[in-house]
C-alpha cells in the first residue's frame, strides 16, 4: 500500500479538523486549513468535496464559514478514509479484500509472495481499523503538550512555522521507530 498525496493530505486534514474542534473551534476556513498544513487551495477542495459527498465533514458558508466534521471523531475509522481517497489496502491486486485483481502468478493458492502480502494487508488493516481520528488527535495534543507546543487551531503548532524558518524541518531526517503512534500511544498508557 503507498498512500498517495490525496490521501495523506485527506488525513492531515481531517486530523487538524479534531485538532480545532478539539480545542474549541468548530469550524475552519478552508483558505486557513491549507496554509497551516502548505496544501494546494484548489487540491484540498478536491478533497474535501470528497469527504463531505462521503459524510465525514460539513461546510458551512459565510463570512465565519469553513470545514468541520459531520461525524464523532471516534465514528471515523483511518482505515474508511484511507480506502475512501485511495482504495484498496493491499500492496498487490491479488492480496485484496476489497479490490481483488487476479496476478500473472502461475499457482496463485500456493504463491509465497501473496501470501506475505496477504499478511501485510491485514497488518495495516488491523492498525487503520482498530484507531479512529479521535485516538490520533488525542495522541497527537498529548505529544504537542509533552514537547511543550502550544496548540492553536487551524494551525496546530505556533513552533511550526518557526521551525520551518530556520532551516529544522529541513535537515535529513528518519522515521525513528520512537516516533510512531503506537510508541507514543504505548507510552502515555505506561504513564497514566
Amino acid at each position: 500500500m503507498k498512500l498517495t498525496k490525496k490521501g495523506e493530505y485527506a488525513l492531515r486534514t481531517l486530523i487538524q479538523l479534531g485538532v480545532a474542534h478539539r480545542t474549541g473551534k468548530d469550524v475552519v476556513s478552508v483558505s486557513s486549513l491549507a496554509a497551516s498544513e502548505k496544501l494546494p487551495f484548489k487540491f484540498l477542495e478536491q478533497i474535501l468535496f470528497t469527504l463531505r459527498g462521503a459524510g465525514y465533514i460539513e461546510s458551512k458558508r459565510g463570512k465565519v464559514g469553513g470545514a468541520r466534521l459531520a461525524k464523532p471523531q471516534n465514528e471515523i475509522r483511518m482505515g474508511e478514509i484511507v480506502r475512501l481517497i485511495d482504495g484498496k489496502l493491499a500492496p498487490i491486486g491479488c492480496a485484496s479484500e476489497t479490490e481483488y485483481e487476479a496476478c500473472t502468478c502461475p499457482d496463485e493458492d500456493h504463491c509465497g509472495l501473496r501470501m506475505l502480502m496477504i499478511d501485510v494487508r491485514n497488518a495495516i488493516a488491523n492498525i487503520l481499523d482498530r484507531y479512529t481520528l479521535h485516538d490520533v488527535v488525542e495522541v497527537t495534543l498529548r505529544k504537542l503538550e509533552r514537547d511543550g507546543l502550544a496548540v492553536i487551531p487551524a494551525n496546530i503548532t505556533s513552533a511550526t512555522s518557526d521551525r520551518c524558518s530556520t532551516g529544522y524541518a529541513s535537515r535529513p531526517r528518519h522515521a525513528d521507530p520512537a516516533d510512531g503512534f503506537l510508541a507514543f500511544l504505548n507510552d502515555t498508557k505506561k504513564s497514566a
